[in-house]
């Protein structure tokens, strides 16, 4: 099965970090609700958050998305990604199904599985010692999609008479169709495979694996791609792939300035593989038309469904406005996105 090539973007959205200053997290907190607010008023498809653990951003998500289903009324709530190591599956399914219940269905659950990446001695602290017995497999997050399709946990306890007749068999509330909207965020060819046959939507970051003695990333996007669609097992799902682009139409002398120095100081780590084979992909920072013309040439674009804009961590509110409205105004409907606001 070749990789297809789309002629229009099917969703445009955006990924936030949600910074906030540890001495005044309210503040950051509240400035992301407002950024949602807005890309919804721009009509962008959706919007997902970071997970940060004992950093100064957001750890977690499921409850920030129920806040943001008080502040809007369409745009897609998604993760990218919720490390699902770091989690208890079940109690992961309540609080994200509480959320889409809240949202009217908007969750977007990207998830990933490795084991938690601190020190050992943090692990003790965090997760108490039994973290080293737990499975960090694919089949923890297969385990949290069956705890959110209403698989039966235990057998439905008798009515005793008290308390009320409010006992469940299954993960409660029940929110239709979570289980449906699942992405993997991976970077690998295995992963790939796992994600195509598992049936989940497949995300991909500005980072990903050299494979195959290839370091090209689009290259290597493409393949994973390819692999993700000839596993695919049913006809839905999604590609969506996320990079960090800066355009500088519109931009204040102030922010062009920012904008770029931000471009110049992280290109050398795009120069080098990292570890055993982590690659980087360079921040598409440009005009209008020099975004659109990168989009619209680049394999693993035009290979995908979706496409989301990563935020850069260190900007402020005023710049990520800049950043969508050139996103939902111009970038998009250049590349055939309709906006929901239209």
């Amino acid at each position: 099965m070749s990789t297809s090539t789309n002629d229009r973007v099917g969703h445009l959205g955006f990924i936030h970090l949600v910074p906030f200053d540890r001495e005044d997290p309210g503040r950051g907190l509240a400035e992301g609700i407002e950024l949602f607010r807005f890309a919804e008023e721009l009509g962008l498809d959706s919007g997902w958050v970071r997970t940060r653990h004992m950093q100064s951003g957001l750890p977690s998500p499921a409850v920030y998305f129920a806040a943001l289903a008080q502040h809007t009324q369409r745009i897609g709530l998604g993760s990218a990604v919720i490390p699902v190591g770091h989690e208890n599956p079940f109690r992961l399914a309540e609080d994200l199904a509480v959320a889409d219940v809240l949202s009217g269905g908007r969750v977007l659950a990207g998830l990933s599985v490795h084991p938690p990446a601190f020190a050992e001695e943090v692990n003790d602290i965090v997760h108490g010692e039994g973290w080293r017995g737990e499975d960090y497999s694919y089949a923890r997050i297969e385990r949290l999609r069956d705890l959110l399709a209403g698989g039966p946990v235990r057998e439905k306890p008798e009515y005793k008479g008290f308390g009320g007749d409010i006992d469940s068999e299954r993960v409660e509330p029940h929110a239709p169709g979570l289980s449906d909207r699942l992405w993997y965020g991976g970077g690998s060819l295995r992963s790939a495979t796992w994600s195509g046959e598992a049936g989940l939507n497949w995300l991909m970051s500005n980072i990903t694996s050299a494979e195959d003695g290839i370091e090209d990333f689009s290259l290597n996007q493409v393949n994973q791609i390819e692999t993700y669609r000839e596993s695919l097992s049913g006809e839905n799902g999604r590609v969506s792939l996320a990079r960090v682009i800066v355009p500088t139409d519109n931009a204040s002398p102030v922010q062009a300035a920012k904008y770029r120095k931000y471009a110049e100081e992280r290109t050398p780590r795009t120069k080098q593989v990292h570890g055993k084979n982590t690659i980087i992909a360079p921040d598409l920072l440009g005009s209008t038309e020099e975004i659109v013309d990168y989009l619209l040439s680049n394999p693993a674009f035009q290979a995908s469904d979706d496409y989301l804009f990563e935020l850069p961590f260190e900007f402020e509110l005023d710049d990520w406005k800049h950043i969508l409205h050139q996103l939902a105004t111009e970038i998009g409907p250049k590349l055939g996105w309709t906006s929901a606001s239209s």
